[in-house]
């Protein structure tokens, strides 16, 4: 599309934050709000798949052009949770044609229009090194895949506890009434679980494996690896635990939402405090 090609990587990002941000309103206004209540038409819901998908579309040719656009791969804590937001919109979106997701848009629209802003306050990039390296592009894909399927899967989480405590509400509000059943979405958080575990699993044993040859040196147990292990002790026991015990509701809630902190804490939070903090690319 012409007029994309135009746009800079930063103009891409912010009108896919504002598109993001009055979605997530109508989402709002239309499924929570009781003083704005209405009728969704079957043709609206179908205008609404089309405008996510476009903002989807805006919103990775912006991240293309901030991740590739000087040549090589620049990347940040910022652009991280861009990207993230992008594959957790995206994975919402395919998910509404099979199942009622309405009701969660609201948070993750808006939570994506903040992410979208976010490289604009923290305008600090850093070149990823290796990255013809096949085995490091491999490493790379996983995580940031895996990133991203363990954030829909925390916020996943989220909306299952706020269910779970509407349900035992006398009244049932228009934000319950347009979430998905319950056990239809703790039976998707596990199926995100699983992915996303693989997808981890690859990410450190393909890091382990290559680290010698891409690195030159051998795998250093440094803060972004010792929390990525402990994050995939988490999810192994979880999953463990839901297979042989059958465990289910606020244990596996808990146990997601410890995960993803520590998957956080692993590259983001680490590239926080050398960015933010100590000013350091």
């Amino acid at each position: 599309m012409p007029i994309v090609n135009q746009l800079s990587s930063s103009g891409l990002l912010a009108l896919s934050g504002a598109l993001y941000l009055a979605l997530g309103l109508h989402f709002w206004r239309s499924r929570w709000s009781e003083k704005f209540a209405a009728q969704v038409s079957a043709r609206a819901a179908r205008a609404e798949k089309i405008l996510i998908g476009a903002t989807l579309f805006l919103h990775a040719n912006g991240l293309r052009s901030a991740l590739f656009g000087a040549g090589d791969m620049q990347f940040s804590f910022a652009l991280a949770l861009c990207l993230v937001a992008w594959l957790v919109v995206l994975i919402y979106w395919l998910e509404s044609f099979q199942a009622r997701m309405d009701g969660v848009q609201p948070i993750v629209l808006n939570a994506a229009a903040l992410a979208a802003f976010l490289p604009f306050l923290f305008p600090v990039t850093h070149a990823i090194a290796h990255i013809d390296a096949l085995g490091f592009r491999l490493h790379f894909l996983a995580a940031m895949l895996a990133y991203g399927l363990f954030a829909l899967a925390a916020a996943h989480a989220l909306f299952m506890r706020l269910v779970e405590k509407r349900l035992h509400h006398p009244t049932r509000s228009r934000r319950l009434r347009s979430m998905p059943p319950l056990l239809a979405m703790e039976a998707l958080l596990f199926r995100i679980l699983a992915i996303a575990f693989a997808l981890l699993t690859v990410a450190l044993g393909s890091g382990l494996f290559y680290s010698e040859h891409v690195f030159g040196r051998a795998l250093t147990f440094e803060h972004k690896t010792i929390f990525g292990i402990i994050a995939w002790v988490i999810f192994a026991i979880l999953l463990l635990g839901r297979r042989i015990y059958g465990w289910r509701g606020r244990r596996a809630l808990n146990w997601t939402l410890a995960g993803f902190v520590a998957l956080l804490l692993a590259y983001i939070g680490s590239r926080f405090v050398l960015e933010v903090l100590l000013q350091r690319a």
